[in-house]
């Protein structure tokens, strides 16, 4: 008997590639169309899928009808909910979850209602810095200014369905209901090895490449304003930190800084100092992101990085100011995402000195950029 135990799952193997090996149809991996009547998922399985679009720098991917947020590792629903600006609750309400369970990372989280596009991200920096630099003489001739938005695309094909799991439901029986593979439907929604979906879980179900090349097909060019996807927000939107506390700016002559041993020796001979403390949660990338993103609670207040003359304050079109500050050198510090401001333009001040403070609503982090005349350089490179 303990021979036959230890033998049937050897048995059980062989049986399922001699299924499949005796089968010209491709392979039914949850079996319901290999016994009985069940529907199978086998046609399903070769439908091939698009990738699932990327979704922006706070994990949002925006369709015209929709928007869904992507976790990350580590996230729960409430650093989720912080991070792209939402009420927790209303979210745990919404995909019947609680707000402190933790969420696999890609997995899909439906929003409520629209969130909106991140402040500062549609603004011109290049143009505020030639201003600066060109009015170095006169840093009070700076016009303060709202600037047009740049143009930013949505991420356009088709938008998936969005399917709310009933009971009862499971990943194979909504895979065989759309006719897609359950590994795509995984895919794309951020499901454990097992596929376990919950009552009440919203799933994007993905997108085929016949319909995508279907839809690339009928897109004429359509007269402007008729039949655009709404934008998503831009490339250079600033992501949305994890809830943390951090300590209020000080200037570096009078704070040792908690960078470790190695760059505390090195932080007073620094150019700049960092304008507020926290984890740096994006990284400068040239020509793609311009400056870092540097986590910190809101109402922390904000310090000039060096010593220099405000040169400019203009605000984004969604009415967030923005700080230009101009250095020796030709060099500009750029501070947006930020409310509370307490200088004018032609200030002169100093290092350390505040500026703003972390909007208290929206976005908690500071986006800070430094230029070398027009060109924007890595921050990290002047910061101690």
């Amino acid at each position: 008997m303990t021979k036959s135990l230890r033998s049937a799952p050897f048995l059980a193997g062989t049986a399922f590639l001699a299924l499949a090996a005796c089968s010209d149809q491709p392979l039914d991996f949850d079996l319901r169309g290999n016994f009985g009547n069940a529907p199978s998922t086998a046609q399903a399985a070769v439908n091939a899928t698009a990738a699932r679009p990327q979704p922006d720098a706070r994990g949002i991917i925006s369709y015209p009808g929709y928007q869904v947020a992507v976790a990350r590792r580590g996230d729960t629903l409430a650093s989720l909910a912080t991070r792209i600006g939402a009420d927790p609750q209303a979210l745990a309400r919404f995909n019947g979850i609680q707000t402190g369970d933790t969420l696999r990372d890609g997995e899909i989280i439906a929003l409520p209602s629209r969130v909106a596009e991140t402040p500062g991200a549609e603004v011109d920096i290049a143009t505020l810095a030639g201003d600066a630099i060109n009015s170095a003489s006169d840093p009070a001739s700076v016009q303060t200014t709202a600037l047009e938005p740049a143009a930013s695309s949505g991420p356009g094909g088709v938008e998936p369905v969005r399917h709310k799991v009933e009971r009862g439901e499971t990943a194979y029986t909504i895979a065989r209901l759309y006719d897609v593979s359950v590994r795509s439907l995984a895919d794309w929604n951020g499901l454990g090895p097992d596929f376990s979906v919950r009552e009440g879980q919203y799933l994007l179900i993905p997108v085929t490449l016949r319909e995508s090349r279907a839809s690339e097909a009928d897109a004429a060019p359509p007269p402007p304003g008729a039949g655009s996807p709404t934008p998503e927000p831009p490339s250079a939107s600033r992501p949305l930190p994890r809830e943390t506390t951090v300590p209020v700016a000080q200037p570096v002559e009078n704070k040792a800084p908690d960078l470790g041993a190695s760059q505390t020796a090195s932080a007073s001979s620094a150019r700049m100092s960092f304008p507020v403390r926290g984890d740096i949660i994006r990284d400068y990338v040239k020509d793609e992101y311009d400056g870092i993103s540097i986590a910190a609670s809101p109402g922390t207040p904000v310090g000039a990085a060096a010593s220099g003359v405000v040169a400019a304050i203009t605000e984004d079109t969604n009415g967030i100011p923005i700080i230009v500050v101009k250095h020796p050198d030709n060099l500009l510090t750029v501070y947006s995402n930020i409310s509370g401001v307490v200088v004018k333009k032609g200030d002169q001040v100093s290092r350390g000195q505040k500026l703003a403070e972390i909007r208290r609503d929206g976005t908690a982090a500071l986006h800070f950029e430094v230029r070398d005349g027009f060109d924007s350089v890595d921050p990290t490179d002047y910061l101690g």
